[in-house]
């Protein structure tokens, strides 16, 4: 789903990333015990778009996250090739964009979208493997996270992302997976000893799940992300049909209960508008009200619960990114496109004031 859009916005953006722009102008004082930020995903087409999203960012944030989430080149990685110019010009532009005193969260997905199988290469193809930990892959991607790592220079990695859908979608090669990400792991800490790392879990994945031996499979998750230097939650309380306080807190309690590490939300939203999409049979009802009750529920608790930081998913509703998607891609993009704390005209809605609220304390 949302890897696919980041197939089609990597050559929209990565020309637009390539337009080398730097901030530097500081970030607000930090006064509370966890940082505030969101994702370098623009909300729309153009560069003066892109400059802007990072410019909100640096205004409104002590923290930030690129988010890689589309294709490896594994082939260049294997066969010690040149590495894609699409690839190389998107983290050039990205890393000239590096905002000045913020912190830096960088999260790398191993996994395609639909999180059952490595990523794919720039040709479309996958890398051939007998086991998901076999040599040539494991090295492949340390040198990638070692690349991204030395380009950006983060505080915080999350080395491959929502990986307990692998666990649900693919359990034949969990065990396999969780040997190469624990090879990888161990290496990038021996270049990079300060750096934070973890995995991040889908948590609408891992509440409630539908799944055969649920309890197990919960007991497994907690007892893996308890190994990690932190929690790292990615959350979407619409897509479990989640909207009243009350529903959002036993959420939160949930993984409390369960959770021994900090916790950091490097990926969350709600929508603020009904979400209608014929196509894909969705029908959900949200209000501005109810994602600012979200927005509340969730910095309370990571006020209360000594959170490492929250990143929102996206500043501003992207409805003039999504009217450049393909036709193919236009349901799916319209999934998350109403989350913004501003809507798509840049008008504040009443989880910006929220965020203002935390942000200067």
């Amino acid at each position: 789903m949302r890897y696919r859009l980041y197939i089609f916005l990597f050559f929209i953006l990565a020309f637009m990333f390539s337009c080398s722009s730097e901030n530097t102008n500081s970030a607000a004082q930090e006064t509370r015990d966890f940082k505030m930020g969101f994702t370098t995903w623009s909300f729309g087409p153009n560069i003066q778009d892109v400059d802007n999203t990072y410019t909100f960012i640096e205004n409104n944030a002590d923290i930030y996250t690129e988010h890689i989430d589309n294709k490896i080149p594994w082939n260049a990685w294997i066969n010690d090739l040149p590495l894609p110019t699409e690839f190389t010009n998107e983290i050039t532009g990205r890393v000239n964009r590096k905002i000045a005193n913020a912190q830096l969260l960088l999260s790398v997905s191993l996994l395609n979208f639909d999180r059952d199988e490595l990523a794919e290469d720039f040709d479309g193809t996958t890398p051939p493997y007998l086991n998901m930990n076999d040599v040539h892959i494991e090295d492949a991607y340390f040198k990638h996270i070692k690349y991204l790592v030395n380009q950006f220079t983060p505080e915080y990695l999350v080395i491959a992302i929502e990986v307990n859908l692998l666990r649900i979608n693919a359990p034949e090669k969990w065990n396999a997976y969780k040997l190469l990400i624990e090879n990888v792991t161990s290496r990038i800490q021996q270049v990079y000893p300060d750096l934070q790392i973890s995995e991040s879990i889908a948590l609408h994945n891992l509440y409630e799940p539908e799944i055969a031996n649920p309890e197990e499979y919960i007991n497994e998750m907690t007892n893996y992300m308890n190994l990690m230097d932190y929690a790292a939650i990615s959350f979407y309380p619409f897509f479990k049909n989640i909207h009243s306080q009350n529903e959002f807190q036993q959420v939160f309690d949930f993984l409390h209960n369960n959770i021994t590490k900090p916790i950091a939300f490097v990926e969350t939203s709600h929508i603020a508008e009904d979400l209608i999409v014929p196509n894909l049979n969705l029908a959900i009802t949200s209000t501005e009200i109810e994602q600012n009750l979200y927005l509340e529920t969730l910095l309370e608790n990571a006020r209360e619960q000594d959170y490492k930081f929250v990143i929102w998913w996206t500043h501003r509703d992207y409805d003039a990114l999504w009217e450049t998607f393909p036709d193919e891609l236009k349901d799916i993009g319209q999934l998350w496109r109403d989350s913004g704390l501003l809507d798509e005209n840049g008008v504040e809605r009443l989880s910006k004031t929220t965020w203002n609220t935390y942000f200067d304390e």
